[in-house]
C-alpha cells in the first residue's frame, strides 16, 4: 500500500468517495467537505498512513496522545474509531475501511491513493500559464477579445467607404474604362450600378461603424437579418478589381476579386464572434 510522501502535511490520500487532504485538515466525500472532529482526524490520517498495517493500541496512544495528557485511552480510543467508522459510513461487523483486530489494534484495508497536494502558489502559476478557453456556444472556437473582433469589423467597414469614395470621385475615370471593357449601352448600365450601389453604400456601411463603434448591443440580432442584402452588395463589389485589369493584370485584378467574395462572410464570423448569443 502506498504512503503519504515525505511531507505528510501536504499529502491528499484518496479512498473510494472519499479524499483526505492533510494540508487543509479536511475529509471530504465527492468533493463536499465533512465535519470530523479532530481526534477521528487524526486517528484516520495515522491508518492511511500506515495502509494494509496494523497499527496497534500503543502505537497510536504514544503518537496521538502525549505522554502528559491524562484521559482514558480505551474509551477515547474507541470513540474516535467509532466516530470515524461512523463519518465513513464503516462497521465493525463487515468493515469497507477500518478492521478492528482484536486486543491488537486496526489496520485500514481499502485501497488507497496518494498524491502530494500542490501548493497555492504553484495552482495560481498553472492558472495563469494555462488559462481556460471559453468557446463560442454555436462555432466551436475560443472567443476572442472583443475589441479585436469588432476592430476588424470596422476596418472591413472602412474599406468599402474608401472603395464607394474613391469610385465616385474618379467616376468619368470608371466611365472610361466601362467603355473600354462593355461598348455600348451595357457601359452606361455599369456606371449606373456603380453609383447607385456606392450611394446605398455608404450609409449602409457609416451606420455598421457608429453601431460596432459604440457597442450597440442590437447588432447581433440585426446584422444576421442585413446579411443577405450585404451579402449580394459586397459579391458586386468584389468584381471591382477587373475594371484595374488594365493596370494590375489579370492573375492580381483575380486575386483581388476572390478575397473580397471572402469578406462578407468574415464580416458575419466577426459580429459572431464578438456579440455571442447566451
Amino acid at each position: 500500500m502506498p504512503a503519504f510522501p515525505g511531507n505528510r502535511a501536504g499529502g491528499i490520500a484518496r479512498f473510494g468517495v472519499f479524499e483526505l487532504d492533510l494540508a487543509s485538515a479536511e475529509l471530504r466525500k465527492n468533493g463536499r467537505k465533512l465535519r470530523l472532529q479532530e481526534q477521528p482526524f487524526e486517528v484516520l490520517a495515522l491508518l492511511l498512513e500506515r495502509a494494509g498495517d496494523v497499527v496497534t493500541r500503543e502505537e497510536m496512544r504514544q503518537k496521538l496522545w502525549p505522554a502528559d495528557t491524562f484521559v482514558d485511552f480505551d474509551h477515547s480510543l474507541n470513540t474516535a474509531v467509532n466516530k470515524l467508522r461512523e463519518t465513513l459510513g464503516d462497521s465493525a461487523s463487515s468493515p469497507r475501511y477500518v478492521e478492528t483486530l482484536a486486543r491488537r489494534g486496526y489496520r485500514f484495508i481499502a485501497p488507497v491513493e496518494v498524491a502530494r497536494a500542490q501548493s497555492r502558489d504553484a495552482e495560481d502559476l498553472s492558472t495563469t500559464r494555462l488559462p481556460s478557453l471559453q468557446l463560442h456556444p454555436e462555432l466551436q472556437v475560443p472567443i476572442p477579445r472583443r475589441g479585436l473582433t469588432r476592430g476588424l469589423f470596422a476596418l472591413a467597414q472602412v474599406m468599402y467607404l474608401i472603395f464607394y469614395l474613391a469610385a465616385l470621385f474618379r467616376l468619368p475615370a470608371v466611365q472610361g474604362i466601362a467603355e473600354f471593357l462593355l461598348p455600348g449601352w451595357r457601359a452606361v448600365v455599369l456606371v449606373a450600378a456603380v453609383m447607385v450601389t456606392a450611394g446605398v453604400g455608404i450609409p449602409l456601411r457609416c451606420y455598421l461603424l457608429s453601431a460596432v463603434g459604440f457597442d450597440y448591443q442590437g447588432l447581433g440580432q440585426k446584422f444576421p437579418q442585413m446579411f443577405p442584402f450585404i451579402l449580394a452588395l459586397d459579391q458586386l463589389w468584389a468584381v471591382a478589381p477587373f475594371l484595374l485589369i488594365e493596370k494590375i493584370g489579370l492573375g492580381a485584378a483575380f486575386a483581388a476579386s476572390a478575397a473580397l467574395v471572402y469578406v462578407p462572410f468574415s464580416e458575419r464570423t466577426l459580429i459572431r464572434l464578438a456579440y455571442v448569443r447566451r
